[in-house]
C-alpha cells in the first residue's frame, strides 16, 4: 500500500511524520511511501533526501490525499484535511479523540479508518508505539535546555580563583516520563535536583537518577497512578493543601522549577502559586509543561514567555518537540513505523486492521464508518485486574514465616545428612576402599562447595553466576584434595581444573561488577 505523509498545517508545527530512516523499514514491509513537497523542510529533511530514500515527492495536499492509502500525520487533522478521506483509507496521528467531537463524527462519515497514537495502550508490548511518551520524553529534556538558557548562572557548581559558584537547584514536579527526563537532563548538567510526585513508587527512580525525593509528612496513602493510564489520580484537598505548604516553604532556595502534571483533556492543576513565585530568588525561572491546559503555574501565559514584577521568568510554551523538529520527528516516524508493522503482519503491504490486537484496538477511534472511542480495557489490564490483592503483611507476621522457613530447610539439611550418611555406610559394605576413598572426596567437595558459594549474597554476583559459580566452587574443592596424588597425570589434570574453575568464579565476579557500575552514577 502507498503511505503517504502531508506538510503539517497547524501553524508553527515543525515536526513531519515520515523521515528518510523510517521510509528503509516502511519499505521492507511491502510499502510504497510518498511525501508532500516541503513536508519535512522545517524539520530538516529536504525534497532530495527523501528521493534518494525512494520516497515519491508529491506536490500537492490534494493529490497526496487521492493517492495515499495511509496517511500519517503528526498533528490533530483540521475538518478540511477530513474531507479528503474515504471509506478505503486509514488515517494515523493524534486525533485527540477525548476532545475532538467534530472529528470523530467527520471520520465516522467518511468511512475512514482513524488510529490515534495517543491511545496506543500503555502495556509493554506497545512501548514501541508510545509516541506520548516518545513526546513527553523531548518536553522534559528541552524544558531543562529552555530554563538554562534563561537562567543567568551555572548549572554545576565551581570552585574558580574568583571564588566559589553554588550549583543551581532545581525542583521537578511530577516524574512521569517527562519529569524523569528532566531530572536526568538537569543531574547531568550538574544542577542540585529535587523531585515530587504523589506516587510514592517512582521515589526510587527519582533517587535512582541521582535527584532527591521531596516527602510530605501526611498520612493520607498516596494515589497509585497505574489505574488511569499512568497519570497520578486527583489528591484530596488536605493532601492538597500540605503539598502547597511545602512548595512555599522550599520555593525561596529553589532556582528552577519544571512543571509536568498535566492530564489530556482536563484542566492543570495550579500547583505553583502566586505566593510562591513572590518568594523565589530573582533571575528564577518556571518552565510549565502543562501550559497547553492552563499551566500549572497561576502566572502561566499559553505560548509566551512572561517575566513577572519580582524578576520570575515564567515559559509557557506549549510545543517543547516541535522545537527539537529533526529528534521529534525521528522518534515519531519511528513509532508510527512500529504502528505499520504491527499492521502489516505478512510485510507484504497490505494493511490488515485487527480489532482482536489490544494495541490496535485501543488506539483505533473510527473504523467503518463506526466510532470506537472510548476503546475497552486491554485484556491484558483485565485479567491482572481479576487477580485479588494480597494482603499486606505484618512485620511480625513475616518474621515469623522467615523463622518457619529457615526451621525447615535446617530440618531438611539434617535429614539430608543422615539419608547421605546411610547411603555410605550401606555403599561401603559393598564396594572397594579405594573407591569410597574418591566417592567421599567427591561428595564432602559438592556439598562444601555448594555451602561456601551458594550463600553468598547476590548483592555481589546474579543468581545465574551465583549458580556457576557454585559449580566451579565444587570442582576446585574436588581438584585441591586431588592435586597430591601420586599419579602425576592426576595432579597435572587436577591443576588444570582448578585453573579453569578459578578463572570463571574471577570473571564471574568482574562480568557482575561490571553490570551493576551500568546502574551507578559515576
Amino acid at each position: 500500500m502507498k503511505i503517504g505523509t502531508p506538510k503539517e498545517m497547524y501553524a508553527g508545527e515543525n515536526r513531519v511524520a515520515m523521515t528518510p530512516s523510517s521510509v528503509v523499514q516502511l519499505k521492507k514491509l511491502g510499502h510504497e511511501c510518498l511525501i508532500e513537497s516541503g513536508a519535512g523542510d522545517a524539520a530538516g529533511f529536504s525534497d532530495a533526501d527523501y528521493t534518494s530514500a525512494g520516497v515519491m515527492v508529491v506536490q500537492s495536499a490534494a493529490d497526496l490525499w487521492s493517492s495515499a492509502d495511509v496517511i500519517v500525520k503528526v498533528r490533530q487533522p483540521l475538518i478540511t484535511e477530513l474531507d479528503l478521506l474515504s471509506d478505503n483509507k486509514t488515517l494515523i496521528t493524534f486525533f485527540n479523540p477525548g476532545g475532538n467531537e467534530e472529528g470523530l463524527s467527520k471520520a465516522k462519515t467518511t468511512g475512514a479508518n482513524v488510529i490515534a497514537m495517543e491511545m496506543v495502550p500503555r502495556i509493554s508490548r506497545a512501548q514501541k508505539m508510545d509516541a506520548l511518551s516518545s513526546m513527553a520524553n523531548i518536553a522534559g529534556y528541552r524544558a531543562v535546555i529552555e530554563a538554562s538558557n534563561n537562567f543567568g548562572r551555572f548549572f554545576t557548581g565551581q570552585i574558580t580563583a574568583a571564588g566559589k559558584v553554588p550549583p543551581a537547584k532545581v525542583l521537578v514536579i511530577g516524574a512521569g516520563v517527562a519529569g524523569l527526563a528532566a531530572i536526568g537532563t538537569a543531574t547531568s548538567l550538574g544542577a542540585q535536583v529535587y523531585a515530587f510526585d504523589v506516587r510514592p513508587e517512582v521515589a526510587e527512580q527519582i533517587e535512582s537518577m541521582g535527584a532527591e525525593f521531596v516527602f510530605l509528612e501526611f498520612e493520607e496513602a498516596m494515589q497509585d497512578g497505574a489505574e488511569t493510564g499512568g497519570y497520578a489520580a486527583p489528591s484530596s484537598p488536605e493532601f492538597r493543601e500540605k503539598q502547597l505548604e511545602k512548595f512555599l516553604e522550599i520555593a525561596p532556595e529553589i532556582d528552577i522549577v519544571i512543571t509536568t502534571a498535566l492530564i489530556p483533556n482536563r484542566d492543570a492543576p495550579k500547583l505553583w502559586l502566586n505566593n510562591m513565585l513572590a518568594v523565589m530568588k530573582r533571575g528564577s525561572v518556571v518552565v510549565d509543561l502543562a501550559a497547553e491546559r492552563g499551566g500549572n503555574c497561576d502566572a502561566t501565559v499559553p505560548d509566551e514567555k512572561i517575566v513577572t514584577e519580582s524578576g520570575v521568568t515564567v515559559i509557557g510554551y506549549t510545543d517543547f518537540p516541535s522545537r527539537m523538529a529533526t529528534q521529534s520527528s525521528e522518534l515519531y516516524a519511528s513509532n508510527i513505523r512500529h504502528m505499520l508493522h504491527d499492521l502489516t503482519p505478512e510485510k507484504d503491504g497490505v494493511i490488515v486492521h485487527d480489532m482482536e490486537d489490544d494495541v490496535i484496538r485501543g488506539a483505533t477511534v473510527a473504523f467503518k464508518g463506526d466510532v470506537t472511542f472510548p476503546p475497552p480495557p486491554p485484556k491484558v489490564q483485565a485479567i491482572a485486574a481479576k487477580k485479588p490483592a494480597a494482603p499486606e503483611k505484618t512485620p511480625e507476621e513475616l518474621a515469623a514465616e522467615e523463622a518457619a522457613a529457615a526451621k525447615r530447610a535446617g530440618g531438611n539439611q539434617i535429614a539430608l545428612l543422615v539419608i547421605g550418611a546411610l547411603l555410605m555406610f550401606f555403599i561401603g559394605q559393598y564396594a572397594p576402599a579405594s573407591f569410597m576413598k574418591h566417592l567421599i572426596v567427591f561428595v564432602l567437595s559438592v556439598f562444601v562447595g555448594f555451602q561456601v558459594i551458594w550463600n553468598v549474597s547476590h548483592a555481589l554476583h546474579t543468581p545465574l553466576m551465583a549458580v556457576t559459580n557454585a559449580i566451579s566452587g565444587i570442582i576446585i574443592l574436588g581438584a585441591l584434595l586431588q592435586i597430591g596424588s601420586s599419579s602425576v597425570v592426576v595432579t597435572v589434570l587436577a591443576s588444570i581444573s582448578v585453573l579453569i574453575a578459578t578463572i570463571n568464579i574471577v570473571g564471574g565476579f568482574m562480568v557482575t561488577r561490571r553490570m551493576l557500575q551500568m546502574f551507578q552514577k559515576s
